[in-house]
C-alpha cells in the first residue's frame, strides 16, 4: 500500500488526487507531442550558413504540415511513421528544416551526427542545377543575380569576430564594429527572390559539376553561399541530395531573436538582449 511522507498509508483522497496530477500530465505530454509533430515545432538558429535572412540566435516557428508527415516529423526520429504520408513536394525558394543525412560508416565526427538543418529548396525532382562563376543555373537558364547594398551586421556575443574573417571586419558610422558582406538578390523563375551573400570566390561552391536531382529528392543551398555545407557537395563536407522524407516542415515566423548577451542571473539583460525588430518576420 503507498504511504505517505509519515510513514501512513495514502488516504483514498490523496490517491485520487495523486492519479489526477500523473494522468494531468500525461494528457499534457501527449498534446505536446501531437502539436509539435504534426501542426507547429520551434526552431533555433546556430550557424551563420542561411545570413542574410537568419541570424545566430533567432528563433522561429516550422509548420509542420505542408509536405507531409514521416518518422523525422516526430521528436528524435521515433520511427512510427512507415515512409511518407500526405506527402507534398516544396516550391523552389522555400526555406524547409530537415533532418541531415546520416553520418558516412565509419565517420565519428560529431560535426556529421544527424541533427535539424535548416535551407533554400533551390532543385526540385528532375531539375538541372549547376553554378558558374558564383551564379546558379537552373534547368540551363541562369537565375538573375543581381548586386545590392552590402549586408552589415554588428558584432555581437553571439557573432563575434571568430564568425566574420578579418577580410570583412568593419566598423559603423559611430565607430561600433560589424561584419560587411557582398550582397545579392537572386530571383527565381516565377519571381519569387530572396537576399543571398557572396564574400570571396571559392572554385569548389562557385564553379560546379552539373547536377540532376533524382526522383524523390531536393537540391539545398544555403544563402551564405560561402559558408554552407548543402547540396553542392557530398558527404562528408555536404549534404547531398535531400530525400523529401526528410524534410521536417517549411519556416513560417520568428518569435524571439537575441544578440547572446543575456545572462540568466540578470533579468533585465534578457530584454536588452532582444532584436525586437526581427520579432514577426515571416518567410
Amino acid at each position: 500500500m503507498a504511504k505517505a511522507p509519515s510513514g501512513k498509508p495514502l488516504s483514498g483522497k490523496q490517491r485520487s488526487e495523486t492519479n489526477e496530477t500523473i494522468r494531468f500530465l500525461l494528457k499534457l505530454a501527449l498534446i505536446v507531442f501531437v502539436f509539435r509533430s504534426f501542426i507547429i515545432a520551434p526552431f533555433s538558429i546556430p550557424s551563420e550558413s542561411m545570413l542574410p535572412r537568419l541570424l545566430i540566435g533567432d528563433y522561429l516557428f516550422v509548420s509542420k504540415w505542408n509536405y507531409g508527415y514521416s518518422r523525422w516529423s516526430l521528436p528524435w526520429g521515433v520511427p512510427l511513421i512507415p515512409g511518407r504520408i500526405f506527402g507534398s513536394v516544396p516550391e523552389r525558394g522555400d526555406t524547409v528544416v530537415f533532418r541531415s543525412p546520416d553520418p558516412e560508416p565509419g565517420d565519428t565526427d560529431p560535426a556529421h551526427d544527424d541533427h535539424d538543418v535548416i535551407k533554400r529548396v533551390i532543385g526540385l525532382p528532375g531539375d538541372t542545377i549547376q553554378v558558374r562563376g558564383g551564379q546558379v543555373i537552373l534547368n540551363g537558364k541562369p537565375i538573375p543575380k543581381q548586386r545590392i547594398a552590402d549586408f552589415t551586421l554588428p558584432l555581437t556575443p553571439n557573432f563575434d569576430a571568430t564568425h566574420c574573417e578579418s577580410d570583412f571586419q568593419d566598423t559603423d558610422a559611430a565607430g561600433q564594429p560589424i561584419c560587411r558582406y557582398r550582397q545579392y538578390r537572386e530571383t527565381l523563375p516565377g519571381g519569387r527572390s530572396y537576399r543571398v551573400l557572396d564574400q570571396r570566390d571559392i572554385p569548389e561552391a562557385d564553379d560546379t559539376g552539373l547536377y540532376t536531382v533524382p526522383a524523390g529528392n531536393v537540391f539545398l543551398m544555403g544563402d551564405n553561399r560561402d559558408d554552407s555545407a548543402d547540396s553542392r557537395f557530398a558527404a562528408p563536407r555536404g549534404m547531398g541530395y535531400i530525400p523529401l522524407e526528410r524534410i521536417e516542415g517549411k519556416a513560417m515566423v520568428g518569435f524571439f531573436s537575441t544578440d547572446g548577451s543575456a545572462e540568466w542571473l540578470k533579468p533585465w539583460t534578457w530584454f536588452s538582449a532582444a532584436r525586437w525588430e526581427r520579432i514577426g518576420e515571416g518567410f
